[in-house]
């Protein structure tokens, strides 16, 4: 989405009169609400609402209870760093290199991680309700007990994820890879997983009622 134009003019203004260069290259020095952003940051319990954050380096930093609610981290590197707890709603994530990322009692609701790399990474508890995963790398993910009600999935690899007993109302695997997948006591009640490989997957007490492609 577009920069507004007052936000945009002061992003101008301030880069001109610092020296800095502008957006992306100026977040790797710079400082956003009091956070230092470079890789292995500590930024817990910031105020980071909308910041631009694309393509940055972040591996490693702590965001912990931090706000980040519509945030634009697309393509950014954050491989092993920690938003357990954070508010990361309406978040962009797109393209992004999650790998072992820590998103434990983070809430995602309505965000964006289309062709994220999510390997390993930690989603237990998460609230991910309506959130967008097309495409994503989840494989080996941990998504334990989450929220995920009206997700999407779509063409996402999850293989070998642990998804036991998470809310999964009305989501979307549609020709996701889902091969030795967990869905043990979740709730797939309407989800959708038309041509999406179940192979080895595990469906033991989970909830399929309505559920398109379930076994």
């Amino acid at each position: 989405m577009p920069m507004p134009r007052p936000k945009l003019l002061a992003t101008l203004s301030a880069a001109t009169l610092l020296g800095l260069p502008l957006f992306a290259d100026a977040q790797r020095a710079g400082s956003i609400g009091g956070c230092d952003i470079r890789r292995g940051t500590l930024c817990t319990n910031m105020n980071l609402n909308g910041a631009e954050l694309a393509g940055v380096n972040l591996a490693n930093s702590q965001f912990t209870r931090s706000d980040l609610s519509g945030a634009n981290l697309r393509g950014a590197t954050l491989d092993e760093a920690n938003f357990s707890q954070a508010e990361l709603s309406g978040a962009h994530f797109d393209e992004a290199s999650m790998l072992r990322t820590n998103l434990r009692g983070a809430r995602l609701g309505e965000a964006s991680l289309q062709g994220a790399n999510l390997r390993n990474a930690i989603l237990q508890n998460a609230d991910l309700h309506g959130a967008n995963f097309g495409a994503a790398q989840l494989g080996g993910a941990n998504l334990t007990n989450a929220r995920a009600e009206g997700a999407r999935f779509d063409a996402a690899d999850l293989q070998r994820a642990n998804l036991r007993a998470a809310k999964l109302s009305g989501a979307s695997f549609a020709g996701a890879n889902l091969q030795g997948a967990n869905f043990t006591r979740a709730q797939l009640t309407n989800a959708d997983l038309s041509g999406a490989n179940i192979d080895q997957a595990i469906f033991l007490n989970a909830q399929t009622e309505g559920c398109k492609g379930c076994p």
